[in-house]
């Protein structure tokens, strides 16, 4: 999840905005508040187009964000709150002096793009520690899955069905060895599956994350 636009704004009037990436926020930033201001609900949020706008409304103050994933409230949610909590600590930023013209909105926004940064930044270690997590958890699985075959096919060699008969032994050992080779093939063939399914995870993450640019 990245958090590609923020914006802060009194009423419809943006005070101070940043974004990270190019494109086209404006407009559609534009629609966000006005319906912000419809509501006057504390929080909303809103998808549109291939981003989520995420607001905050505190005293007719609107804080803004959008991010490129619908699923992670939290981070935006965050990340609005330290924004408000700055804009509120400071009596410069309070709505008397704050206008887009005035030199304070234009320092606001290293203000902005200091937060973006951090959550962004914090985004990025949670999704390599979650695929850290994944990838140990296929590798223990993995162990565990060929260990008790290998258990399974030690017994079956020490204790060949109790039989004194050594031709039948040979015989059930070797009918043993069959089913054990396609046991074997058929969890080797879901290990296979897993690690790719991860392997493809890891891939889209780190390409929604900008690890790996696109």
């Amino acid at each position: 999840m990245t958090i590609t636009y923020s914006c802060i704004a009194n009423g419809r009037m943006v005070l101070a905005e940043l974004a990270l990436t190019g494109g086209s926020y404006q407009e559609a930033a534009s629609t966000v508040l006005r319906l912000v201001l419809l509501r006057a609900e504390p929080k909303t949020v809103i998808q549109m187009g291939s981003f989520v706008y995420h607001t905050l409304f505190i005293d007719g103050i609107t804080y803004l964000c959008a991010s490129d994933n619908a699923l992670d409230t939290v981070t935006p949610s965050a990340f609005l709150k330290n924004v408000s909590d700055t804009f509120l600590r400071n009596p410069l930023l309070s709505e008397e002096y704050f206008s887009p013209s005035n030199a304070v909105a234009a320092d606001f926004q290293q203000v902005l793009g200091k937060y973006m940064v951090k959550y962004n930044k914090n985004q990025d270690n949670s999704s390599i520690s979650t695929l850290r997590s994944q990838v140990t958890d296929v590798k223990n699985a993995m162990t565990q899955n060929i260990d008790k075959i290998l258990e399974s096919e030690e017994r079956s060699n020490i204790f060949p069905d109790g039989t004194d008969d050594l031709q039948t032994a040979v015989k059930e050992s070797q009918k043993t060895r069959q089913i054990l080779r396609r046991i074997w093939w058929k969890h080797f063939k879901k290990i296979i599956i897993i690690t790719v399914a991860i392997l493809l995870s890891i891939i889209i993450i780190l390409l929604t994350t900008n690890v790996i640019p696109i």
